[in-house]
């Protein structure tokens, strides 16, 4: 593969590593802030809820693209996004100036300026550098709220729909589709060329010369998800103050994110999340296994 084609490639594996640092950084403050979307993080019923809903998010989208009321899907994608943005620069605030009225004002400020860039000005470089804060804030949520097992039930139930919905049933081909064609920044592009305009040239899904390549956010969420579970939960010996269970589920996605890139360089829609997952997860095993940490399995 020539030098040019690589560079776009290893861009998404910048953004996977990028998502999964803002996430750790997070997690803490996230976590005194009380930011968790579980009461029981334990509870092997959480990712059942959690997907649960993302079923009928889902579902609610599909029927809004059929029926073609594209301002309503704007707006509602653009208020989740607002909301994660509080969520996200409600806890960088508490990092700099605690719990007073000035952090309040300025994550509200910076989460309207962010939401109206976003909306007006919708370019690949603005949706990469604020999705990976987007990605970034949701995977702490979760991250903080659902411990070891039930964030590793996840994963697995989550590459199983993915692959469904992709390869079988193609409603997740469809939503994409619908998604790009509003433009809204739900998702990463990363230019093939340079002088690439995602507002003019938008990404047409099953061309192989399309100018540039897209992640969803959900393939770099998923398993930045089990990164921070595995630093909340799971402390230890490590390196950097970040425990080997960690480290390895850091390691794991970045190699599962490779053997999707080597099969999407065909130029067709491939499910992110089976390889990514499965990376995510047989990397955390293996810095489990370095560090003797074997502590969130039943019976030990």
């Amino acid at each position: 593969m020539e030098n040019r084609a690589l560079v776009p490639l290893l861009g998404m594996m910048a953004l996977m590593v990028l998502v999964e640092l803002v996430a750790l950084s997070l997690s803490l403050p996230m976590a005194e802030a009380g930011y968790a979307a579980f009461e029981d993080p334990e509870s092997v019923a959480n990712p059942l809820v959690f997907i649960a809903i993302l079923l009928v998010f889902t579902l609610f989208l599909l029927i809004l693209i059929r029926i073609g009321v594209k301002r309503i899907i704007t707006l509602i994608i653009l208020a989740s996004i607002f909301f994660t943005f509080i969520y996200t620069f409600g806890a960088i605030s508490l990092i700099y100036f605690g719990g007073s009225d000035l952090a309040t004002l300025l994550a509200v400020g910076l989460s309207v300026a962010c939401t109206a860039l976003l909306y007006f000005h919708p370019e690949w470089y603005i949706i990469d550098t604020l999705g990976v804060l987007i990605a970034g804030g949701v995977a702490s949520i979760f991250g903080i709220s659902l411990g070891i097992m039930p964030v590793l039930l996840l994963l697995v139930l989550l590459a199983v729909y993915d692959a469904i919905s992709v390869y079988r049933t193609k409603h997740m081909i469809t939503l994409a589709e619908g998604v790009i064609s509003l433009r809204t920044p739900i998702l990463f592009v990363v230019p093939k060329r340079v002088g690439y305009s995602y507002v003019k040239e938008g990404v047409p899904l099953g061309e192989s010369e399309r100018g540039a390549f897209i992640m969803g956010m959900g393939d770099l969420i998923m398993p930045s998800i089990l990164v921070v579970s595995a630093h909340v939960f799971l402390p230890g010996r490590g390196i950097v103050g970040i425990s080997f269970p960690t480290l390895g589920a850091i390691a794991g996605s970045i190699v599962g994110l490779s053997v999707l890139l080597l099969v999407v360089t065909r130029g067709k829609p491939q499910a992110g999340l089976p390889p990514i997952n499965a990376g995510t997860i047989l990397g955390f095993l293996l810095g489990c296994a370095v560090a003797g940490a074997w502590s969130w399995l039943p019976g030990l």
